[in-house]
């Protein structure tokens, strides 16, 4: 490495940050950038230490000790030749992704892990600067036709890569902006939307054909496609939340959590709202559900000016730290303080939400819920959990979020027609290898095939089954595979 003592001589800082009450008021990113100097510092604390086991905690394989290397040293476009030789989008996965690469971090077993979300954004960021991000247009096509239906960061990997092989790509998206969730989905607060338009305008110069509006099994006939096509990826994410069905769940102002997100992301992008409006201005907001999409809720309800907000977990609040049971190098569940929780909310663990309470106009004006004793043993698996007498209580709420993750794709439409084959979790059917379906000539990618995940688990996921369609079409593929990547270390 660039300086083998870096380690010892600098500690883990991130960039600074817009305060709570400041950032609060507007809904763009609040993160500032690192000095050159800065950054050389946190580059510089990768360690020489033989097995960088963040490269295998990382799902896309980024060669994460190389790009410190190279960013230490200033030589900054070939880090991001590095970063982006496994990496399609390093800008979204520096900003959203929860960066299981640290917590494999060898330095982090006794001091604060390397900063390499962060690493990964600024190389990203400068190349875009330095005009290092250019059109990878390929040479010579295959005349291979390759439909990808989603444009979710799955279906955006997929594609940028079947493109890359010099196949002919279309990807169909049925809402009326590319991007999936990284569009409609995630709060502008921690990703705005020209992140996203930047690099789908690159796509577009790449040669990807995008048509939006466009619902493939509705207004756009599979059929057509089946025939069109010579391979087809469905791309189309895990779309159907889980509900809450307990008494009162028809009441006016329980949504589920997407819905609300969604609606807000169209005004930020000064689009219209044609559904009805879901504002939490002046309500009671209690958000059900302790992950990453109901933290966006948290801050989104901020943002809006809601009278509180309440944040409800079913689960025991997890330990501030690693325990036994989480030993490095494992994904450790441990207590996530959010930017959104820094901005303001209540936070309840191991509660349970009983009855939704309306007032005479059919209104949520309150939940009932009740405190549970949680029961882990050995012997008894899954984990138990019990109410505990006399904590049942009324609580005031006028909106509740569901923010309870999502059970799988949508089946009816497009999977229904073609009669997909459905595993036991209600997924598409397509192995771990090689990525196809029980068609021939289709194959899936990404949530809708793993179920519920992470943004970069995602971008494997569509990276790994464009190299699988490009086999599929030409006998064999140069596109490269994350075991691939590993051997570029040796």
């Amino acid at each position: 490495m660039g300086k083998i003592t870096g380690f010892l001589e600098f500690t883990r800082e991130l960039p600074k940050k817009r305060s709570p009450q400041e950032r609060v008021k507007d809904y763009k990113e609040f993160e500032e950038r690192y000095s050159e100097e800065k950054l050389n510092q946190q580059s510089a604390r990768c360690m020489d230490c033989g097995t960088p086991f963040c490269h295998d905690g990382c799902p896309v394989g980024n060669l994460i000790p190389e790009f410190n290397d190279a960013v230490y040293r200033k030589s900054y476009q070939e880090a991001y030749e590095i970063l982006s030789s496994t990496n399609n989008f390093p800008e979204f996965t520096g900003r959203i992704c929860p960066a299981p690469c640290e917590t494999s971090c060898v330095l982090g077993i006794n001091q604060p892990a390397i900063t390499i979300e962060e690493i990964e954004k600024h190389i990203i960021e400068i190349a875009f600067e330095n005009g290092h991000v250019k059109p990878k247009i390929p040479n010579v096509r295959t005349g291979k036709k390759v439909a990808v239906i989603g444009s979710g960061p799955a279906g955006m990997a997929a594609a940028t890569q079947l493109n890359s092989a010099g196949h002919n790509v279309t990807l169909f998206e049925r809402d009326d902006e590319p991007g999936g969730l990284l569009r409609y989905g995630i709060p502008d607060f921690k990703l705005e939307k020209w992140v996203v338009e930047r690099r789908i305008n690159v796509m577009k110069e790449e040669g990807v054909e995008i048509k939006c509006n466009a619902n493939v099994g509705v207004n756009i006939s599979i059929s057509d496609l089946l025939r069109e096509y010579h391979a087809i990826v469905l791309a189309g994410g895990s779309t159907i939340p889980r509900d809450l069905e307990i008494p009162g769940r028809d009441l006016k102002g329980i949504h589920y959590a997407m819905d609300f997100l969604k609606q807000q992301n169209k005004r930020v992008s000064k689009k219209e709202v044609k559904d009805e409006e879901i504002l939490a201005r002046g309500k009671n907001v209690v958000v059900i559900g302790g992950g990453d999409t109901g933290s966006d809720c948290v801050g989104t309800s901020n943002r809006q000016k809601a009278a509180s907000v309440t944040q409800f977990e079913l689960m025991p609040m997890p330990p501030k730290s690693r325990s036994p049971y989480m030993p490095w190098p494992t994904y450790p569940m441990i207590l996530k303080t959010t930017s959104s929780h820094e901005e303001g909310a209540k936070r309840h663990w191991a509660i349970a939400t009983k009855e939704f309470i309306g007032d005479e106009s059919g209104n949520l004006k309150a939940l009932k819920i009740v405190d549970l004793q949680w029961k882990f043993t050995e012997e008894q698996k899954p984990a138990q959990f019990v109410e505990v007498p006399g904590s049942e209580t009324e609580i005031p709420c006028e909106r509740a979020f569901l923010a309870m993750g999502f059970v799988h794709p949508q089946h009816e439409g497009l999977l229904s027609q073609l009669d997909i084959e459905l595993d036991e979790r209600g997924n598409v059917k397509a192995s771990d290898k090689e990525f196809h379906t029980n068609i021939s000539k289709i194959f899936a990618a990404g949530d809708m095939r793993r179920g519920q995940s992470l943004v970069v688990w995602a971008i494997s996921e569509g990276r790994e089954c464009a190299r699988k369609v490009d086999e599929y079409l030409m006998g064999f593929s140069l596109l490269e595979t994350k075991d691939q990547s590993i051997l570029h270390r040796v």
